[in-house]
């Protein structure tokens, strides 16, 4: 009986041990399993990074390489009216001095022919005044056309920069960049916090709800209101600038948001600081004499004479 109850231990202790082998197997490979599936994961969450950086970066090239095709256009145009002006001038000095040669008096033709050389004078200083009217006006035109060229060239070369700025990824990060950002003046920066919430909640010119934050993989979902139209954004990056084009401005609004916590994103607002209706009242105000300054200087003391305020900047 005695070795009997041994050999039944033993047995027992054998299946105990084979059981917590086998319980210890499954879960390293539940693990193993696990680990791969985030592998894999996090690979294809790369992968589609990357893809959307390089058509972006495709579509910056393309852009910057049109704009650097017109402006090469306008400086070879430029280029030709300076030529033409430089002839223009040539001409001009040579009919100079074929005006100051035949104003010269000819002593032997005058003594020979007094009636004819009484009237050429007078018919080649006409034919001087139209010339020199006429390349007057030439220049004036080549002048007014060589300004027009100048400013388009410099509203090229502005909208070059100010296009590169925007899809090489002028964004900010943390708040001192975003500080750096703002000293530049260009444009303006709305800091914000947006907890998740079904109601919509006014940033900067655009109006944005949060519907989701993902922690984990570092992404959110978020919708907006646009020109009273509603949209919606799932699975934005961090860091990834979602650009917005509106009807009220000319350069379109972006989204850039900086840390992603539990139902909280924090981010900014960036829009073009000035409209371009803002633009032009700033510069029609800015040419406008003050009425005051009509006002004839003997006008009576007790009539109030009308006063305007200084534009706004």
């Amino acid at each position: 009986m005695h070795e009997h109850d041994e050999m039944n231990d033993h047995e027992s202790r054998s299946e105990t041990t084979a059981t917590g082998t086998s319980r210890w197997l499954v879960i390293a490979m539940v693990v193993l399993l696990g680990v791969a599936g985030v592998a894999l994961g996090y690979g294809y969450h790369q992968q589609t990074l990357v893809g959307h950086l390089t058509a972006q970066q495709s579509v910056s090239d393309a852009t910057i390489s049109q704009m650097q095709g017109q402006l090469s256009a306008v400086t070879s145009k430029l280029n030709d009216m300076t030529a033409a002006q430089q002839a223009q001038s040539q001409a001009q000095a040579q009919a100079q001095a074929q005006a100051d040669a035949t104003k010269q008096p000819d002593k032997k033709a005058s003594a020979g022919v007094a009636h004819t050389g009484a009237h050429r004078p007078a018919a080649t200083d006409k034919r001087y005044k139209q010339l020199q009217a006429q390349l007057a006006d030439q220049q004036k035109q080549l002048k007014d056309t060589q300004d027009l060229v100048a400013k388009n060239r410099t509203d090229l070369e502005g909208n070059i920069s100010s296009t590169r700025d925007e899809l090489n990824g002028s964004i900010a990060r943390t708040h001192e960049e975003l500080v750096v950002l703002q000293k530049r003046g260009e444009r303006s920066y709305t800091e914000f916090d947006l907890m998740k919430a079904k109601q919509f909640q006014r940033i900067g010119p655009l109006t944005l709800s949060l519907r989701k934050a993902d922690t984990k993989h570092k992404n959110y979902d978020i919708e907006m209101i646009v020109d009273d139209n509603q949209l919606t954004k799932k699975k934005v990056n961090l860091y990834e600038p979602i650009w917005i084009h509106t009807e009220n401005e000319s350069q379109p609004v972006q989204i850039v948001v900086m840390r992603i916590e539990k139902n909280l994103i924090h981010g900014y607002v960036s829009a073009q600081k000035y409209r371009p209706s803002e633009l032009a009242t700033s510069g029609t105000a800015s040419s406008l004499t003050p009425v005051s300054a009509h006002v004839p200087p003997n006008a009576n003391d007790t009539q109030t004479q009308p006063t305007t305020n200084p534009p706004q900047q």
